[in-house]
């Protein structure tokens, strides 16, 4: 069991999943549990690399569309590749880190949101 937070999707009566969870599914109920994306892996589906980020965010920055298959329920997610080395179809698990950008570069006061989130890694 990790001490990371969970990539929490929330799963619904009809048995969909979304992520990032909603307070309505698309069934029109309330989530009934919580699924840690992190324990699964994913697909790539596509990718695209940023030349031109935000202050703080590494450039370049190599963001997939990944979808993971929670018991033959698809879900997708976005988010950074840990690596510009990435090609449609690659298998990728999600990796914790501690800062996704920079938090003392912006005009956001550092205290005012989290930094930390997840990376898609390839699996190797």
């Amino acid at each position: 069991m990790s001490d990371n937070p969970p990539l929490e999707a929330y799963r619904y009566s009809d048995g969909s999943i979304t992520y990032p969870g909603h307070p309505i599914g698309p069934d029109g109920s309330e989530p009934v549990d919580t699924v840690d994306l992190s324990e699964y892996t994913a697909e790539v589906i596509t990718w695209t690399t940023s030349m031109a980020t935000p202050p703080g965010v590494r450039q370049p920055n190599t963001l997939a569309i990944v979808e993971f298959d929670v018991d033959g329920e698809p879900v997708r997610a976005l988010g950074q590749v840990t690596t510009d080395d990435v090609e449609i179809g690659d298998e990728v698990k999600a990796v914790y880190c501690d800062e996704l950008r920079e938090p003392g570069v912006g005009i956001k006061e550092p205290e005012s949101q989290d930094w930390d989130g997840y990376r898609f890694e390839p699996v190797q």
